[in-house]
């Protein structure tokens, strides 16, 4: 690890914690380099990292300052490391348990444009010439229902579980035990869950997803 690192995690912490707002001049280098004993060099470096990841902004003669926005780019770095360190195992633990329950909210908030979308998502994964592609859009299809709850709290959640799905283990995972058979039988259960939110059936909807949800763990995990 640079010595840089530590610098840009500590100036990182601060931006979390408020004390630098986007907009705000960060102090200069000689007063960045006494206040966490490093050198100048080091304090540049570190500035240089977070010119990169977007999250200040330099002007000759003016200083540094909290680009617009920051804290939103720290928001999806966070939720992205996240990611890196959760199982298929966990997220279909996770998907067990919240997707049946979101159900309701979605039934009782969806609006004509959020059933188009879902209707969409399901044909797009139909006419997907790849299991990427359909991968993709078996993703936004179940992002959907989760966006009909009008609740960002879900959204949000369902964003990062979104971002799990893409990472690699699942991936592979998804490519060795999706057969043309198990898609066919995927995208039947997608229209039935859709045409049961549709028809604002929670029973009906709640069970659909939780027998689609347990085809899929145990095609991916055998159990």
């Amino acid at each position: 690890m640079s010595m840089s690192t530590p610098l840009r995690e500590a100036i990182v912490v601060q931006m979390r914690a408020g004390q630098w707002r986007a907009g705000d001049r960060l102090p200069p280098e000689r007063d960045l380099a006494e206040r966490f004993g490093v050198s100048r060099t080091t304090v540049r470096k570190a500035l240089g990292e977070l010119k990169q990841m977007g999250l200040i902004e330099q002007t000759v003669g003016s200083g540094t300052y909290v680009a617009p926005g920051a804290v939103m780019r720290l928001d999806v770095r966070a939720r992205q490391d996240s990611s890196q360190h959760t199982s298929p195992a966990e997220l279909m633990e996770a998907r067990l348990a919240m997707e049946p329950a979101i159900i309701e909210m979605a039934i009782r908030n969806a609006n004509s444009a959020d059933l188009d979308r879902m209707d969409d998502c399901c044909t797009q994964a139909e006419n997907a010439d790849s299991l990427e592609a359909f991968e993709h859009w078996d993703g936004e299809l179940h992002q959907a229902i989760a966006d009909a709850a009008h609740n960002s709290f879900v959204g949000n959640v369902f964003s990062l579980m979104k971002t799990v799905r893409a990472q690699s283990d699942w991936g592979q995972l998804k490519k060795k035990s999706v057969t043309p058979e198990r898609r066919m039988a995927y995208q039947t259960e997608h229209r039935a869950i859709v045409e049961a939110l549709r028809d604002r059936d929670a029973e009906r909807a709640r069970a659909l997803t939780l027998a689609h949800l347990l085809r899929v763990r145990q095609n991916l995990l055998g159990y």
